[in-house]
């Protein structure tokens, strides 16, 4: 079964800087602290679907 990619968007500016491979088997949206080129800082990303 081939992996759902989905992209990381940050929280701030809404730009979608990086893409994971999505989980089927969570239920929720994935949350990450990662840097942001943008903002130049770290900041909260979330699952884009």
């Amino acid at each position: 079964m081939p992996q759902r990619k989905v992209a990381l968007a940050c929280t701030i500016c809404g730009s979608r800087n990086y893409t994971v491979a999505s989980n089927p088997q969570r239920t929720e949206r994935l949350e990450v602290k990662k840097y942001c080129k943008i903002c130049n800082k770290h900041t909260i990303h979330r699952e884009t679907r």
